[in-house]
């Protein structure tokens, strides 16, 4: 298995009318977040689909992917990660996990971001010290900083939530609303699952929230609840 093989079965999916469309979505235009994005027009499902059939493409094939500049082909390499992170030991997941971190600046938008972190972050760090969390949320890289925060879904999920509100806690002065809807979706989760622990972060920090982390944070809130916070 190759990089090209893999590129080849993607190309032969492109789609330029909804390519078209996702360059919009994810705002590929001149200052934009996505600046210089190129897409070929692939589903999410198509290119799953595609990684499931090389989910055994060795790690420096893998790598070359991410050097694209088609979205999707850099996608696709890292649901292939994903892939083999599920069913690796512990110095192969080592291994993917700082692969992941080296190529990061590839890692470039919200969607790619999301479909990673929580894995190879975020289950990696499960049993280790995670000021890396921090480190990353302290970097003047976008992407970096969105991993940090939701990355912590993976904590969320056993029950932990300590690290979810020291990273939402660092990134409070954020100015960007990707940073923003990221942390008020993590506190929303932790809503789910333990609504006292929510509302006491509110309590001391809904004033310093941006207003859509706000929003989102409290989206599950009974009504009462949510009309309390957002006026304040």
């Amino acid at each position: 298995m190759t990089a090209a093989q893999l590129q080849q079965a993607i190309d032969t999916l492109a789609d330029p009318v909804r390519a078209l469309l996702l360059q919009r979505f994810f705002k590929t235009g001149p200052g934009q977040y996505g600046e210089g994005d190129q897409f070929l027009g692939l589903t999410l499902p198509q290119q799953r689909l595609v990684a499931r059939n090389f989910r055994a493409l060795p790690r420096p094939e893998t790598e070359k992917l991410l050097a694209s500049p088609w979205h999707e082909h850099r996608q696709t390499a890292l649901i292939v990660w994903t892939l083999q992170f599920q069913k690796a030991g512990p110095m192969e997941r080592q291994a993917i996990h700082e692969a992941y971190l080296r190529h990061r600046s590839r890692v470039n938008n919200w969607n790619l971001v999301d479909i990673t972190c929580p894995l190879l972050l975020g289950t990696y760090l499960l049993d280790k010290d995670r000021t890396l969390l921090y480190e990353l949320a302290a970097e003047p890289h976008l992407w970096s900083q969105r991993m940090s925060i939701v990355s912590t879904l993976a904590f969320i999920r056993k029950g932990q939530f300590q690290d979810t509100f020291g990273v939402a806690e660092q990134l409070l002065s954020h100015p960007h609303d990707l940073i923003h809807k990221a942390t008020g979706w993590m506190l929303r989760e932790v809503g789910k699952r333990n609504e006292e622990a929510l509302e006491e972060f509110l309590t001391d920090h809904h004033g310093q929230l941006p207003r859509t982390a706000l929003r989102y944070a409290v989206e599950r809130l009974p009504p009462s609840q949510r009309q309390h916070y957002m006026r304040k």
